[in-house]
């Protein structure tokens, strides 16, 4: 006790050297052991890209290049397929996509005037004064709030849907329904509408969906899903219903005369005797969901 007291700074000293030396000890320790981590974390890294260039395929210079080039025909088919995701432009489509209350108010006017008379140079029987699911906003100067957009949209994709069926020559379109868009179009025949809406189809696109119903004979209905299999947009057919349709039973066209021309008409033969067609005329309803890339 007497020495530590005559040597009480060396003792102190010490003792703080002794300190410092086990401080120092345990961060080595702590350093190593974060060393031996790192180390075990390389390591595990270098043995899974061993693994990856032993694998078969291997992960070589050629097979890089070869699923680049699986790449570069799985983007160059996207764009051909987009080829038939081609948008339907709505009526009117202004260049800054706002549709306005003047332009939809004449365009509709116009538009279904103009699928009347295209109807009527097809010899496509049509309903009296057809407004093609529009009777609601036919007359209308002004449209309910944030349905201008969705109108123009529809009333383009129900062209195209009816050019479809007046370029294959059906005898009688007897009418097409539409999803509700509009406050408007609680107020028109509800035989214009659907219960369905529109839905999404996948993550980059949509389905809206139509329902159209029209006459013709087999061979129509061949040309009708063959217009819509090769068309530049995208008609999926959901559903068909198809049943015997009477010859008098079709709707008259805008001038009063009637949509189906009798089956089981007699044509001569060579022979002298009479040849029969007894193809039956047929009515279907036709469920379609036009769909449309968002991305």
């Amino acid at each position: 006790m007497a020495w530590i007291k005559r040597n009480l700074f060396f003792t102190i000293g010490g003792v703080i050297a002794l300190l410092l030396l086990g401080a120092a000890g345990f961060y080595v320790y702590k350093g190593w052991n974060h060393n031996r981590a790192a180390w075990d974390s390389l390591q595990e890294g270098y043995n899974s890209l061993q693994t990856a260039y032993n694998q078969k395929p291997s992960a070589s210079a050629e097979n890089i290049e070869a699923a680049k080039e699986q790449e570069k025909q799985i983007e160059d088919w996207i764009a051909q397929a987009k080829a038939h995701f081609t948008p339907v432009a709505p009526i009117p489509n202004p260049p800054d996509g706002v549709v306005t209350t003047e332009a939809l108010a004449g365009s509709l006017r116009k538009t279904i005037r103009d699928m009347q008379n295209e109807a009527k140079d097809a010899n496509v029987a049509l309903p009296p004064d057809y407004s093609f699911s529009f009777a609601a906003e036919r007359n209308l100067v002004t449209f309910a709030p944030n349905s201008l957009n969705p109108l123009a949209a529809h009333l383009g994709e129900v062209k195209a849907l009816c050019e479809i069926l007046f370029d294959a020559k059906v005898n009688a379109l007897d009418g097409i329904q539409r999803e509700i868009v509009s406050d408007n179009d609680t107020t028109g025949p509800q035989s214009d509408y659907l219960a369905d809406k529109t839905t999404p189809a996948g993550d980059a696109a949509v389905k809206t969906p139509y329902m159209v119903t029209f006459r013709c004979f087999s061979s129509d209905l061949a040309n009708v899903l063959s217009k819509m299999a090769s068309s530049e947009h995208c008609f999926i057919i959901k559903g068909i219903n198809v049943t015997p349709a009477s010859a008098s039973a079709g709707p008259t066209d805008q001038n009063g005369n009637g949509g189906a021309p009798a089956a089981n008409m007699p044509v001569a033969g060579n022979g002298g005797l009479q040849t029969v067609l007894d193809e039956q005329l047929l009515r279907v309803t036709m469920a379609v969901e036009m769909v449309k890339l968002t991305k």
